[in-house]
């Protein structure tokens, strides 16, 4: 099955992130020359999708003034609004964007990583409801969030390793959800009790940009390796 739509998290206020983020909305801090969401983006259109939900809180206009309507990337880039100081976190904030999104699995990234995660070839098996896409721990969150059992992610055991802000959802797994802000983690951990959460361990490059420090690492990164 081919994954047709994505969405992309962009609501975060980027706290962490000040002052970089007063003025500018975290997913179009610059690294590498380019603004982080706009890897994401290229990376998605490479894999075929072409079809991608923002979502969006603080300064989202400036989201929508510098990405438009997609066509300059290659996609169709529509937006889910959730207005300043509104966020409702990512459960919430997936939850909002479902009727953009459909009645078929999606896609869903972190507007806060980087990451040369290929997303060509991640799918749901069987019934799943979600699949995760875990990386090695880093220095920041040594105990990871998660242990993986060959393919099958469960919420105890080892090794454990860190959630990467990358899956794959059914709709369905939102199933009984009530408008508002909720997180992503107990619907995740739900599933992972019902034993319908795949996934797997990217062992490439994976940044979780959680401060300006982290920032500037990957910029200069970026450019000492030509991106």
């Amino acid at each position: 099955m081919h994954l047709m739509r994505a969405m992309i998290l962009a609501a975060g206020r980027g706290n962490r992130m000040r002052p970089l983020t007063d003025t500018v909305p975290k997913p179009l801090l610059m690294a590498g020359g380019k603004p982080l969401i706009e890897y994401h983006i290229e990376r998605l259109a490479l894999a075929g999708v072409r079809d991608i939900v923002i979502n969006h809180a603080h300064l989202g206009g400036q989201l929508e003034a510098a990405l438009g309507d997609g066509s300059r990337l290659g996609v169709r880039l529509r937006y889910s609004a959730e207005g300043e100081g509104q966020a409702l976190e990512t459960g919430g904030g997936i939850f909002k964007a479902l009727p953009l999104l459909g009645p078929d699995p999606f896609l869903v990234v972190n507007g806060d990583i980087w990451t040369d995660c290929p997303f060509v070839g991640l799918d749901l098996a069987g019934g799943d409801l979600v699949h995760l896409v875990l990386v090695e721990n880093p220095p920041q969150h040594p105990q990871g969030d998660f242990a993986l059992d060959r393919d099958r992610v469960r919420r105890d055991g080892e090794p454990r390793y860190t959630f990467s802000g990358i899956g794959v959802y059914r709709p369905e797994l939102f199933a009984g959800c009530a408008p508002g802000a909720f997180a992503l983690a107990p619907l995740l951990r739900r599933a992972m009790d019902e034993d319908l959460a795949g996934g797997r361990l990217h062992r490439g490059h994976w940044y979780d940009i959680g401060t300006p420090q982290r920032l500037a690492q990957l910029d200069q990164w970026l450019l000492a390796s030509g991106g």
